[in-house]
């Protein structure tokens, strides 16, 4: 498995604790909310920043899902997992995000020597940044969602619209690119850096 350094990046309860606080929040008690944010907000912002390369990006798509998550919450149905769902939700903004960048970097560019990040993130030059690098937006969220987040095809298809067949076939893709670029790097790739997809 590559190792992505994230350790665990955000703390979601147990779904029967999770399932409990969407319903409050179903039922209209709007602090219960925030349980649903402690639990998944650092997952969330991981994810858009290793889709969307840029950390005041992330910042600003984590608050977008969250209010298109408070909003849509009334059309969850526990036929899915809660995260699964919350990342499909996730997944189509940051598409959304990726097609209008050339208009929304424009603006966010006068911001980035204001803000401070606020979120504890990665270094910049970090072996998971330069492995990021050669992927496209794609492949990042595909080997995000296989590798750390550890979802099934199935899950995955859910989430992202695609087959599992044809997202197995990209992940292997996928991992022999990986293999390779660590062999061009002159490191080799020791047994069990690169998941396999069974």
């Amino acid at each position: 498995m590559i190792l992505l350094e994230l350790g665990n990046p955000g703390g979601p309860l147990n779904p029967n604790k999770m399932e409990e606080a969407i319903q409050k929040v179903q039922a209209g008690d709007r602090q219960a909310f925030t349980i649903i944010i402690t639990s998944y907000e650092r997952q969330i912002y991981t994810y858009c920043y290793y889709l969307l390369r840029s950390r005041e990006e992330a910042e600003d798509a984590v608050q977008d899902i969250l209010v298109k998550v408070y909003q849509q919450l009334k059309r969850y149905e526990q036929r899915v997992s809660f995260s699964a769902w919350l990342y499909k939700v996730a997944y189509h903004h940051c598409l959304d995000q990726l097609r209008r960048r050339k208009l929304r970097r424009r603006l966010l560019s006068l911001y980035k020597m204001q803000q401070a990040s606020t979120h504890q993130t990665l270094p910049e030059d970090s072996p998971v940044d330069r492995m990021f690098e050669d992927l496209n937006p794609e492949e990042r969220g595909l080997l995000i969602l296989r590798v750390v987040e550890q979802y099934s095809f199935e899950e995955i298809a859910m989430i992202t619209g695609s087959s599992s067949a044809a997202l197995r076939k990209k992940y292997e893709r996928l991992r022999k690119k990986l293999i390779q670029q660590k062999a061009d790097e002159g490191g080799g790739c020791a047994r069990g850096e690169v998941a396999e997809s069974n």
